[in-house]
């Protein structure tokens, strides 16, 4: 009877040893996207983490992540660490966080920075946590950290407004009083590229009408915070701001259709349209005729109020931990030191990313013609998210058709703005 109960003991230890997650290993798994901006940066950053750690990492990044990682997952063999953005090709991000496949790393805010004294939470600029990306169920808690990040808002031709002796609206009042102004001399105040781009700009119009908490759960199909009188008024901002548009507008715009629309403000017919940082490299590509004798600037959106708060929608790829990851804490630790100056001036000098950090504008170059862009939130204006919640598709309900691409029915006229949010509202109730 001893020897069976031995027996049994040592069974059952062995099974609960079984049960049991790996012991942390010596190497960080590491795995991501191939970026546009090459591998270097990661690559010299993956080398400083060691150095400064001691802790080996096994840096994995290939343009297909998301199939290479979907069989591995599955098996649990999970990475320690994951770079992949939300909404990313194959939404292997959207899908993990659907299915609550990723740890919470809220205790990182906490964290110092590796190597610095600074708190992570106090060293990231301001509105880049707390957002659906990094709160996707909005409980308090932090998933997701935000990497290399992208202003948007109202792009001009500042060697204009210098000839003019324009000063660039801060209110919608005062963007109104310069499209009477503008009009008197055949510009108009307003273009768009395509209709798509106004989704950053709606995200940054209403969190100045509602603030991000509110925002959140506009994001998140909350109709009673759909049928709120300023969201209402959000529209019809949008809608004022459409019969300014430029009556050469292309709506529905192919390749050749969008680069014409961005060329009126280069051009001088149109004053301001919503775009994002790679504006100035992309017409430059295009060889538009004037963009070498021109200075791109760029404003936040206008607020209602006199110093209101003023918005910048910016664009973020995301890094996180799988709940299957091994090594946690030293993910943990590495994920503090992609925000530290160290990290984020490799990002920078090995393909130009930056980092959503405290003085990330003043690490940009003179010479780059992204730096007027970055100072964006150093001047004042605040930075959210944009995009709805992770959710199953709804037959017959293409939201981001009805809340974007109706622009251009409302800039010809043929829908009026309350028209437009209405139908928004329709679709939000058949996600309830």
């Amino acid at each position: 009877m001893k020897k069976i109960l031995v027996t049994l003991i040592a069974i059952l230890l062995i099974a609960v040893g079984c049960g049991q997650k790996p012991a942390e290993s010596k190497v960080l798994k590491v795995s991501g996207i191939e970026p546009g901006y090459g591998t270097k940066g990661w690559e010299e950053v993956v080398k400083a983490f060691t150095e400064e750690t001691g802790v080996e990492v096994e840096l994995q990044l290939e343009k297909n992540i998301h199939e290479v990682l979907r069989p591995q997952l599955t098996a649990g063999n999970a990475p320690d660490v994951i770079y992949l953005a939300l909404n990313a090709t194959g939404k292997l991000t959207d899908t993990l966080v659907a299915e609550k496949g990723i740890l919470d790393i809220t205790d990182v805010l906490d964290m110092n920075v590796l190597g610095e004294t600074v708190k992570v939470k106090d060293k990231v600029l301001p509105g880049f946590f707390g957002t659906l990306r990094t709160n996707p169920y909005l409980d308090g808690k932090t998933f997701l950290a935000p990497m290399f990040y992208s202003p948007t808002g109202l792009f001009y031709n500042e060697t204009l407004f210098t000839e003019k002796g324009w000063d660039v609206p801060k209110t919608w009042d005062e963007m109104w009083a310069l499209g009477d102004m503008a009009k008197a001399e055949n510009i108009s105040l307003f273009t768009y590229p395509t209709a798509g781009y106004l989704d950053a700009f709606m995200a940054g119009l209403l969190n100045s009408m509602v603030g991000q908490e509110t925002f959140n759960k506009l994001m998140s199909y909350d109709i009673a915070a759909w049928e709120d009188a300023k969201v209402l008024e959000a529209f019809e901002i949008v809608g004022k701001l459409a019969s300014y548009t430029h009556p050469d507008t292309v709506a529905q715009a192919n390749a050749e259709g969008f680069t014409k629309n961005q060329g009126m403000v280069i051009d001088k017919t149109a004053l301001f349209m919503p775009n994002g940082t790679w504006i100035a490299g992309e017409m430059k590509d295009a060889e538009w005729p004037g963009v070498e004798d021109m200075v791109w600037g760029l404003t936040a959106l206008p607020s209602v109020e006199a110093g209101g708060d003023r918005y910048s929608t910016t664009f973020t790829e995301e890094v996180y931990i799988p709940k299957d990851a091994v090594n946690v804490e030293s993910a943990k630790e590495f994920i503090s030191f992609l925000y530290s100056d160290k990290a984020a001036k490799l990002f920078y000098e090995n393909g130009g990313s930056v980092q959503p950090i405290v003085g990330s504008d003043e690490l940009v170059s003179n010479d780059d013609a992204n730096k007027p862009f970055y100072n964006i939130y150093a001047d004042g204006a605040k930075s959210n998210s944009v995009g709805f919640a992770a959710h199953e598709p709804v037959e017959g309900v293409d939201l981001g058709e009805i809340f974007y691409d109706t622009i251009n029915e409302v800039a010809v006229g043929s829908k009026t703005s309350k028209q437009w949010y209405d139908q928004v509202v329709e679709a939000i109730k058949k996600y309830q």
